[in-house]
């Protein structure tokens, strides 16, 4: 049976899509199909290439995102993202798809034509790079003459290349939506992020029914995009909210036997 992952965008909440896997292998639960965008790709390429839960953990701990030799000069974004590209070439030495584990779908915006780019064969380290490039702070990547960031930007839950692979599909998304009061929307660029969110949120959650269970914990909205102080307590959170889900439906297949 092939089992698909699909692991959703949301910054540093990214985490607790580590959370998720190590909570599904402990159910026996190993996907054979990833499917991520921003720092889902970056966790589903690490998981697809055969590294631990433990070690993805480490690499989201050890990898200084906001460090002075990062910033971008004469590149639209704060951080170059470009120098991100040995730390994953450590875990990644062949740079191709071909050398992962399982089968892996990355996604990414082509911010000039404005598509959504699906990325599964060939160079692997600059499609994750390119998913990742949350826009206004990372900088774009150029992949054969087109520039890519983020993918959340069209497709912050992609679900659809895992369709015609998989027999389930599991959903990780790990950006629910924060209830806020009136006055939290001071200024008009407030209510544009609202805006924004409300559009994200809502084009994903239309997807839930298409996977067997979503792992999506409300908590999760309390903890900001790029806050790295609180890597450990985000894992938690994906771990015990999975094992929650897993449980239940242990229980609800024994009742029904």
């Amino acid at each position: 049976m092939n089992i698909g992952l699909v692991l959703s965008g949301g910054g540093i909440r990214g985490v607790a899509h580590i959370g998720v896997i190590k909570a599904l292998e402990e159910y026996g639960i190993y996907p054979t199909h990833i499917s991520g965008t921003s720092a889902g790709a970056i966790v589903g390429a690490l998981y697809a290439g055969g590294v631990s839960w433990g070690d993805i953990l480490e690499f989201f701990k050890m990898v200084p995102i906001f460090h002075a030799h990062r910033y971008a000069r004469r590149k639209p974004g704060f951080l170059d993202t470009e120098k991100f590209y040995d730390e994953f070439k450590t875990f990644f030495p062949q740079d191709n798809f071909n050398a992962l584990t399982k089968n892996l779908y990355i996604t990414a915006t082509d911010i000039l034509k404005g598509e959504l780019m699906i990325f599964e064969e060939g160079q692997l380290i600059k499609p994750i790079l390119a998913s990742a490039s949350f826009p206004g702070v990372f900088s774009p990547i150029v992949i054969e003459g087109s520039f890519y960031i983020d993918g959340g930007v069209l497709n912050n839950f992609p679900v659809e290349p895992l369709k015609p692979h998989c027999d389930k599909i599991i959903g990780s998304y790990v950006n629910p939506l924060k209830n806020i009061l009136m006055k939290d929307l001071k200024h008009s660029y407030n209510v544009v992020e609202r805006a924004y969110k409300l559009k994200s949120v809502s084009d994903s959650l239309a997807k839930f029914p298409e996977c067997e269970f979503v792992i999506s914990p409300n908590e999760l909205s309390s903890f900001a995009t790029f806050d790295m102080r609180n890597i450990d307590a985000i894992f938690e959170i994906g771990y015990t909210s999975t094992i929650k889900i897993l449980t239940d439906q242990n229980d609800i297949q024994k009742t029904r036997t």
